[in-house]
């Protein structure tokens, strides 16, 4: 989108931290982080200098899915509080110029939602349709769909005899966009939260809402997760969205970014495009899917994402956005392993200076940043080795179905890869201190606290300048203090390096370049062409400039 510094939107500087409420703070001494937990944190966040807050979801939920099942959109879960405390939380972001943003999760409700309770009281009722219900084949599925948590997608109900459609857990069943009072209900309950005063919302899945006609047969792709043809990007997704924005989003100054899997740039500008009146941008998954496996394992692999396809698909997003439509930047989220256990070196030794290379390398991307809770201080995969650590249902049913029911893998080559892609990985406590329990609880976690938590913890980095947190701080206030992070053009340098990400900004007359080693050795690259003796140095995560030599993890910047 062709933007300039009187006419940006306030999303587009904006810097996004979200937060994992089940794992942020405990106040109420239950194990589980709750509402109350992030009010005592935000004048850390505002501290750290980010814009905008993402609430992972807080409503009411049996919890097969951490809060990704809702039986009720409209009210607070126990675990977390009240609506009264959500509205001291909102009313005291909004207080110290912190935005809120809350997750939409409308392709599916939980199986406890009132809506299903009625569509599967009677094949004939008024809430049938708002789910998709189907006649099998005598003991066959209505189609050969799988489900993302393994299994078949359908699921049968004795009461009626038919099958309801889950793409993710049986407790999850698909809402039905066919029907028009299906969708006027949701637009009825986003409109109740925008009044309210929320800033937005991230929508989860948002381009499975529109199936293929007829629900015919797909290709079988093991282990696709999410790839499925037939349920993402439907045909009549961008009506959908369309219709969304017209009777919601256009009435109000909001944020909206999708989670899109299985999308390319083209796509992108499809779904974020200037103009298009549908979302403002997308999370897309592409450079997170370059370390899968090989052998029909999906996201269950111990591969390291090679660097020049790493660079490629950064590069085509980020060109292929340009002045049409606007990017969301991400190395995890609370579905992924943590990034530098994934994309730099979690070791003692390179810990903080991978995490500051990874930093760097996204926050000058041109977009919308996004740290997720404990990034910041770079916290680490947990390394569980035993799977009753483990909570996630997709991590579990992975295991049952890999090791237990197909005998693919043998239970240690299953748990190494678990170790490595678990999304438990993402979701352990936040680490404030070395108190017991991170200072996250004063009772037992939810889940386990993750051992290295008496090194790697807020206050620790807030007692050391040269840490993490500060670096981040500083990327952060760089975006805000210079158009150019968020204007520039973005032009790539050495494609085709297996070691060094290089590319470069351009705004007006300036022009910035971006260095980075992501190898644990020390190397020269020839920097005279691009970095001439009158640059600048803006940020680096060394304390001194090596010239040409660039030493294991080193990042930095340059104003030509």
């Amino acid at each position: 989108m062709d933007v300039t510094e009187t006419t940006i939107k306030w999303w587009q500087k904006a810097v996004v931290y979200q937060v994992y409420p089940r794992s942020f703070q405990d106040t109420n001494h239950d194990g589980i982080g709750d509402i109350q937990g992030i009010i005592d944190h935000l004048d850390y966040l505002k501290r750290l200098g980010i814009d905008v807050i993402w609430l992972n979801p807080i409503y009411q939920s049996p919890n097969d899915d951490n809060g990704y099942d809702i039986s009720d959109y409209q009210k607070i879960a126990n675990e977390f509080g009240t609506m009264r405390d959500f509205d001291r939380l909102l009313a005291a972001a909004h207080q110290r110029g912190l935005r809120l943003i809350m997750d939409l999760v409308v392709n599916h409700t939980s199986d406890e939602h009132a809506w299903f309770k009625k569509s599967r009281a009677s094949r004939d009722n008024a809430y049938r349709n708002f789910y998709f219900w189907r006649a099998g084949n005598g003991e066959k599925a209505p189609n050969n769909w799988d489900s993302a948590f393994g299994g078949s997608a359908w699921q049968y109900d004795e009461k009626t005899q038919e099958y309801y459609l889950h793409t993710f857990s049986t407790k999850q069943p698909d809402l039905n966009w066919e029907n028009p009072q299906l969708r006027q209900s949701i637009y009825d309950m986003m409109n109740w939260w925008l009044t309210k005063g929320i800033d937005g919302f991230r929508m989860d899945v948002i381009n499975q809402i529109s199936k293929r006609p007829g629900l015919p047969d797909g290709p079988v792709k093991p282990h696709s997760e999410f790839g499925d043809s037939q349920v993402t990007n439907g045909p009549r997704v961008h009506e959908f969205l369309r219709e969304m924005h017209r009777e919601v989003l256009s009435k109000y100054d909001a944020m909206t970014v999708g989670e899109t899997h299985s999308v390319t740039p083209a796509d992108g500008l499809k779904y974020a495009g200037q103009n298009r009146h549908e979302l403002d941008m997308i999370f897309e998954f592409q450079h997170l899917r370059l370390d899968n496996s090989q052998h029909g394992f999906g996201k269950w692999s111990t591969r390291k994402t090679p660097l020049v396809g790493l660079k490629q698909v950064i590069n085509e997003w980020q060109t292929g956005l340009n002045g049409q439509a606007w990017n969301s930047l991400f190395w995890n989220n609370h579905d992924t392993p943590r990034a530098v256990s994934r994309f730099g070196n979690d070791s003692p030794q390179y810990r903080e200076r991978s995490a500051k290379l990874l930093a760097t390398c996204l926050h000058l991307l041109q977009g919308t940043p996004y740290i997720y809770q404990g990034e910041e201080i770079g916290m680490t995969n947990a390394h569980f080795t035993r799977l009753t650590d483990y909570r996630d249902i997709e991590t579990l049913n992975a295991y049952q179905e890999v090791v237990i029911q197909k005998h693919q893998l043998s239970a240690p080559e299953m748990m190494a890869r678990i170790e490595a892609n678990s999304r438990d990985n993402s979701r352990t406590p936040m680490q404030w201190d070395a108190t017991e329990n991170a200072g996250f609880s004063e009772t037992k976690p939810w889940i386990k606290v993750n051992e290295n938590y008496p090194m790697v913890n807020v206050k620790a980095a807030l007692a050391d300048p040269d840490s993490v947190w500060f670096y981040y701080q500083k990327l952060i206030g760089l975006r805000h203090d210079y158009p150019l992070v968020t204007l520039g053009d973005f032009k790539l340098l050495l494609p085709d390096d297996e070691a060094v990400f290089m590319y470069e900004r351009r705004w007006q007359e300036q022009t910035w370049v971006v260095i980075c080693n992501f190898t644990d050795q020390t190397i020269d690259r020839e920097l005279k062409s691009v970095v001439t003796a009158q640059a600048r140095l803006i940020i680096s995560n060394y304390q001194d400039d090596g010239g040409n030599q660039l030493r294991p993890y080193e990042a930095k910047v340059y104003a030509l």
